[in-house]
């Protein structure tokens, strides 16, 4: 009997190693299924840089600007698809989320999404000065052959104040229509008297409009549209589903298009590498610079962001940033916040899941307002600047340039190297020149998809962390939606 019993508990262990192995195979699938596009994605990067370089090494000859467009000819594709669903997206998705939201929430949830944005971005500026001022990278290298570029860009003129009212200006268009594709700017234009020239105050103030979309005009509308359609209630309820509507529609119509994206970011990388005049440059003179400011970076998205979601959401912040690879990735390839909108939306509500609702609100206003990472590289650049012109900087410098570095991130639009144009801002606070500017373009580039992929992330992590905080106000109006 006891080997009957013996042989019966044998038969019952003695499967249990082997049915593990089909488990884990199963896991192991479903998990690539799920981030087959993301990983597809990333390795489009990856393969993006090395079609890059390796075409510049079958090519004695410096790569024409009409073949560089030849090879970025269906990336450019994929930017100009992602960039088309920015306008209705925003809009739509802003509109219909407040509207179902209860006008006491929508004022609690925008001000904690705001002081969030405003907070760590205030933070990035912070790290980003202590680590310029702690390694000088201005004050390696050749500074000769660095000066010698400046002046070679045709910059115009401005000043700090003209932008921050620019800035304003922006936030009430006077025609929506316009501010789809429009938005305004101050121009000071110079007296023809050389002495008349030297005072500012005697140069003639113009507005002119620009290309580019009017996102934060854009954005102050749809809010105020939303609240007035919760207002309105059952009058606005058509119009509300309308919105809805258009906004289940793009987001259909996203799903589409991501799918390219693996595609997209591979020709858009590699024609930037084509684009590089001198790698040498990029790894040497600027190379302290570019570590300076990717160190920032990674503090800022390693350590601060990912702290603040610990700390306030209790929760594995690594988790939720491995279901945001898809939308970085695209950060990466595309430099643009805003045209990987539609892509960071999709991975917070499907894959953190987030409230659609907290989603649609909070990430278009991030995506306008939330800039870590042009805020910190910014206030860098200036400094960096400053030390190659060896200008010495006092207390008073270092607050007033991280007031106006979060100031002009604030203002810059969502699209590639924007933080250039307010970078005339950050500037004018040393006393440095516009042209100067010209001094970091060599490897603007690059930082520029580094800092995207920041923001990017600041803004998904702030929607995780508005939507914990503002869960238990969601259930208890969730019988209105």
């Amino acid at each position: 009997m006891e080997d009957d019993k013996t042989g019966i508990e044998l038969r019952q262990i003695a499967p249990v190693p082997a049915m593990d192995t089909p488990k884990t195979s199963s896991k192991i699938k479903s998990c690539i299924k799920t981030n087959l596009l993301t990983i597809l994605t990333v390795c489009g990067v990856i393969l993006g840089g090395l079609l890059g370089f390796l075409l510049r090494q079958f090519s004695d000859e410096k790569w024409t600007e009409r073949e560089i467009m030849y090879i970025n000819f269906f990336g450019d594709l994929f930017l100009r698809m992602l960039k088309s669903l920015i306008l209705p997206l925003i809009v739509s998705s802003l509109i219909s989320a407040i509207a179902r939201l209860d006008i006491t929430l929508s004022g609690k949830i925008a001000a904690r999404a705001i002081g969030y944005y405003i907070t760590t971005t205030f933070c990035a500026v912070i790290i980003g000065i202590i680590l310029v001022v702690s390694i000088k990278p201005g004050e390696m290298g050749d500074k000769s052959s660095q000066e010698g570029q400046t002046g070679a860009s045709n910059v115009r003129n401005v000043t700090t104040v003209d932008t921050l009212l620019d800035l304003i200006r922006n936030l009430f268009p006077p025609n929506l229509i316009q501010a789809c594709t429009e938005q305004t700017r101050t121009v000071l234009v110079p007296p023809t008297d050389p002495k008349l020239a030297e005072d500012i105050n005697s140069w003639k103030i113009e507005h002119e409009y620009t290309d580019g979309t009017n996102i934060l005009g854009l954005v102050v509308f749809s809010t105020v549209m939303g609240i007035t359609l919760a207002k309105l209630g059952e009058k606005g309820e058509p119009l509300a589903k309308c919105f809805e509507a258009l906004s289940e529609a793009m987001l259909i119509i996203t799903k589409w298009v991501i799918y390219l994206s693996p595609l997209g970011v591979l020709f858009l990388v590699a024609s930037k590498v084509l684009e590089i005049e001198n790698p040498e440059e990029l790894i040497g003179r600027l190379g302290m610079y570019f570590l300076t400011v990717i160190v920032g970076l990674l503090i800022q998205g390693i350590v601060i962001i990912p702290l603040t979601y610990v700390i306030i959401v209790r929760k594995n912040p690594f988790t939720y940033l491995i279901n945001l690879g898809q939308a970085l990735a695209t950060a990466f390839g595309t430099s643009s916040s805003s045209a990987t909108l539609p892509l960071t939306l999709q991975c917070v509500v499907e894959k953190n899941g987030v409230d659609s609702r907290i989603a649609r609100f909070a990430l278009p206003i991030g995506a306008t307002i939330n800039m870590d990472g042009t805020a910190l590289y910014e206030a860098v650049a200036a400094i960096f600047i400053a030390q190659i012109r060896s200008i010495d900087l006092s207390i008073g410098h270092l607050v007033a340039i991280s007031i106006t570095a979060t100031a002009a991130s604030i203002g810059a639009a969502g699209i590639p190297q924007a933080g250039l144009v307010t970078m005339v801002m950050v500037l004018d606070t040393v006393g440095l020149p516009a042209e100067d500017v010209t001094l970091i373009l060599a490897i603007d580039w690059l930082l520029d998809r580094f800092r995207t992929v920041l923001n990017v992330m600041g803004d998904a992590f702030g929607a995780g962390i508005v939507y914990h905080l503002s869960k238990g106000e969601l259930i208890s109006t969730s019988n209105h939606i």
